[in-house]
């Protein structure tokens, strides 16, 4: 396709309900560390890398050298989850609407590949996505604007004609750091504001409002 477009998608809280379930098991892991962290805290971190997420939280002064088992912790309580996760409403059927307007569908996940392969289990909609990203493409994490940009090498896509979509202000600092419009999701537990405020160019609560809205949204004016 001559002068391609596309929608790059987060994936954790934007297509899979899994916001609240990572906030969870970071404080339990927190907490099996003798870390007493407020899931508030928490969640409002969720949607950085797993390294910003425990400095974020714990302060740039802690001690890391316990960071890897707090991250192993965490890793497993949520692993238990995987059965059990949901897309989120309208989410597949957004990716494929996307597909339809003749879009590239890119999935923008930092997660490891073992993680990235369930998530993808859980959407299963591999036939329109063109790409998928892990944490293993990127050196640093968001909102480093490292895996946004392995997302458009990888579909071979350009930044001036893509669109992200997230849920958390972490999603919009990576994408603007690459000039890429960012829609952003309330549906991890975000508000309005705060997107907006960050500077998603507009807010929508889930994917199913954003399918809704689709012919009048950022999306549109790519197709």
């Amino acid at each position: 396709m001559e002068n391609p477009r596309g929608v790059l998608f987060d994936i954790d809280g934007t297509l899979i309900d899994t916001t609240y379930l990572h906030t969870v098991c970071w404080w339990e892991a927190l907490r099996q560390a003798e870390h007493d962290v407020p899931m508030a805290s928490i969640h409002r971190s969720v949607g950085m890398g797993a390294d910003k997420l425990l400095e974020h939280v714990l302060g740039p002064e802690h001690d890391r050298d316990g960071d890897q088992r707090i991250r192993d912790a965490h890793d497993s309580l949520y692993a238990e989850y995987w059965p059990r996760l949901r897309p989120l409403p309208g989410a597949v059927a957004l990716l494929r609407a996307c597909a339809g307007l003749g879009l590239r569908v890119v999935l923008a996940s930092s997660a490891a590949e073992h993680e990235a392969s369930a998530l993808r289990a859980v959407l299963n909609a591999d036939d329109v996505i063109a790409a998928v990203t892990t944490s293993a493409d990127a050196r640093e994490s968001k909102p480093a604007p490292d895996i946004v940009a392995a997302a458009l090498e990888q579909s071979g896509l350009e930044a001036s004609r893509v669109v992200f979509v997230g849920d958390s202000i972490w999603d919009v600092a990576a994408s603007g750091q690459l000039d890429i419009a960012c829609i952003g999701l309330t549906c991890g537990g975000t508000s309005r504001g705060e997107l907006a405020g960050a500077g998603a160019v507009a807010v929508y609560h889930d994917p199913a409002d954003l399918l809704a809205a689709l012919s009048e949204s950022p999306i549109a004016a790519l197709s």
